[in-house]
């Protein structure tokens, strides 16, 4: 019975050594806890463009959605009924899914997920409709100031980066404004602006650089400590008085389940970074407006936890 047991043992770890080894076999999904539009499903459909190629995963990667409750209803989940065998991957945002399991409420932390590789780095930005009366910081914080509660702006949900960055920008103001969650993330919020429904809001710099080339909306202040190359005309929060530093910096990048083979993590681990430096990625988010800012895995592990912990101290005093 021994020697049977020993020997299922022995061709169940040669079955798996198999599998990874032939990993993909088949096309692979990446979930995104957003809705079609905004910036994470924008990028993500981008930077999985060259997966197929041989050189690359050798599989294509489909998107699916899960919305909802500014990312829990995804992450909730992939954290819960994903199966880890590497065939669903997700797409991960930092400081959303770190700060969301600080406050509590969802079934996941960062030690719920496994990370592969970090393709983005996109700053929040104040922003207003192209009609607006508001053209800078300044405006914004002196109406706030004589209108205590009534100025009404949007956001992709609560403890995202918009959120985070609106914390920052009431405390460093030393106002208090109506900041308003919106359903369907980023692209939702920035229809709110658009259409009027809101006097402003924070978005993504990406989804705000496409709304303003259209025409469609002023950006007054960026939640980073430099001007972004995207955006260079715009002041950040600091140069304009504001005590707002970049821990609302979307990073994104792509994850597992905890419980993925390792040989599967090593796999991913080697070949996703080289899919966000495909050329044809490169020329696609740079015109889209979206910043690059690729990290192996080794390097998110660390910004995770380098995360964790200014989070739980910036969410402590707001």
């Amino acid at each position: 019975m021994k020697k049977l047991l020993a020997a299922l043992a022995i061709s169940l770890m040669s079955f798996g050594g198999m599998a990874a080894a032939d990993y993909p076999d088949r096309p692979v999904l990446l979930m995104v806890s957003y809705g079609a539009g905004g910036a994470t499903d924008f990028q993500a459909r981008i930077v999985t463009i060259p997966a197929g190629n041989e050189d690359q995963l050798g599989m294509p990667i489909a998107i699916i959605n899960k919305p909802g409750a500014g990312g829990r209803v995804g992450w909730n989940w992939f954290a819960t009924e994903a199966e880890a065998d590497g065939y669903t991957l997700g797409a991960y945002n930092i400081p959303h899914f770190i700060a969301q399991s600080i406050k509590g409420g969802v079934d996941y932390s960062k030690d719920s997920f496994e990370p592969i590789a970090n393709w983005g780095a996109d700053p929040a930005v104040f922003i207003v409709g192209k009609d607006s009366a508001f053209n800078s910081m300044a405006d914004v914080v002196a109406y706030a100031k004589e209108n205590p509660g009534k100025l009404t702006f949007s956001g992709a949900g609560l403890f995202v980066g918009h959120h985070i960055a609106a914390l920052q920008i009431e405390k460093a103001a030393g106002v208090k404004m109506a900041y308003i969650p919106t359903k369907g993330g980023g692209a939702a919020a920035m229809k709110a602006v658009i259409a009027g429904d809101v006097l402003g809001g924070v978005n993504n710099l990406s989804d705000a650089f496409r709304a303003r080339e259209a025409g469609n909306i002023k950006i007054l202040g960026v939640a980073d400590l430099e001007r972004n190359e995207f955006l260079p005309d715009v002041p950040t929060m600091k140069e304009q008085g504001l005590d707002v530093d970049n821990s609302s910096v979307n990073f994104r990048g792509i994850m597992v389940p905890k419980g993925t083979p390792q040989e599967i993590i090593d796999n991913l681990a080697a070949v996703v970074p080289k899919m966000f430096e495909h050329k044809r990625v490169k020329q696609r988010m740079k015109a889209g407006g979206s910043p690059l800012h690729i990290m192996t895995r080794d390097e998110v592990l660390a910004m995770w936890e380098a995360r964790q912990k200014t989070l739980e101290e910036l969410l402590a005093g707001l």
